[in-house]
């Protein structure tokens, strides 16, 4: 995290931003990039981010609150999963006092995959264009790039940036860091987000499906921490069920002779492990649910639906 500061200072500065864009435009790793610290997964696949994670970063006496949002698509004919994630994506641009819409620079027809997008971006604040993955573009593509979507709509200001590599993200975070409204700080200092602990154990879990799966296994797959159980001794016994649609999606979860479930078992323990600071003790249970992205308390369970 960048330089923190009492957050009963007179000076203090707090705001929210909205980060939008079509899937895999990188907005969970800007995010993490911003906040220095990972409070959102990172996948090969799209639509990996389902529910509005907040990410905290800190600039100075400002304190920014970023929404991470599903990826913005065309939802038409979608599954409720889908649709529910376009609609929460939707209203953070409601909720926030500015948004940032991340582009990747690197796709082809980049403006026109946009389209839909810039149509539903709001007038009434602030939208910062970030373009992404700059490390990938030519320089001129890149200015060309940046003149056609300002030629499309009115953004507040353009960053050229890698979420990945950091290139451009301090510049974004200081302006930020501007426009945040003058005010105390809404979480403590220390805080990074606001996603409760089971939930982020169900994340980690599920990136690391998603991570070792993603060319076998469709993104509908649900993680859910049934059980956190807390020792004297400060380690933690966590049980979690991996929900599938189809027996044949358990069988590829599971892996010859349990040696894939056993594999993303380690990998997420030791993730937690570091990023809660305790020894975990991980339990996966994978169980087949048909149609469970279509159930109303799943979207409710993960955050989609009130």
């Amino acid at each position: 995290m960048s330089g923190g500061q009492n957050k009963n200072s007179t000076e203090t500065r707090c705001g929210f931003a909205g980060v939008v864009g079509l899937p895999n435009a990188g907005k969970s790793t800007l995010i993490n990039q911003l906040v220095g610290a990972k409070v959102s997964i990172v996948s090969h696949k799209v639509h990996t981010t389902r529910n509005r994670i907040l990410g905290i970063a800190l600039q100075g006496p400002a304190q920014i609150i970023l929404i991470d949002t599903p990826g913005i698509f065309d939802a038409g004919g979608a599954r409720a999963m889908e649709k529910a994630m376009v609609a929460a994506a939707l209203d953070a641009l409601d909720e926030c006092e500015c948004v940032i819409h991340i582009v990747d620079a690197s796709v082809k027809n980049a403006r026109e995959k946009n389209t839909g997008l810039i149509k539903k971006l709001p007038k009434g604040k602030p939208v910062i264009l970030a373009l992404n993955k700059t490390d990938k573009t030519r320089k001129e593509e890149l200015l060309a790039l940046a003149t056609g979507f300002n030629d499309m709509f009115d953004y507040t200001a353009t960053f050229m940036i890698s979420s990945l590599k950091g290139d451009g993200t301090k510049d974004l975070l200081a302006d930020l860091a501007e426009r945040a409204q003058p005010g105390p700080w809404v979480y403590d200092e220390d805080q990074i987000t606001d996603l409760p602990m089971r939930m982020m154990a169900a994340e980690i879990t599920r990136e690391k499906i998603f991570n070792q799966l993603h060319k076998e296994l469709p993104y509908a797959v649900m993680v859910e921490t049934e059980s956190w159980e807390e020792f004297d001794n400060g380690s933690v016994k966590i049980s979690q069920r991996v929900f599938v649609e189809r027996d044949s999606q358990k069988a590829i979860v599971l892996g010859k002779g349990g040696a894939q479930i056993k594999k993303i078992g380690q990998e997420a323990r030791e993730e937690m492990k570091e990023i809660f600071g305790r020894a975990v003790h991980l339990k996966l249970f994978v169980k087949v649910e048909k149609n469970w992205a279509e159930r109303t308390e799943n979207l409710r369970a993960m955050g989609l639906i009130e």
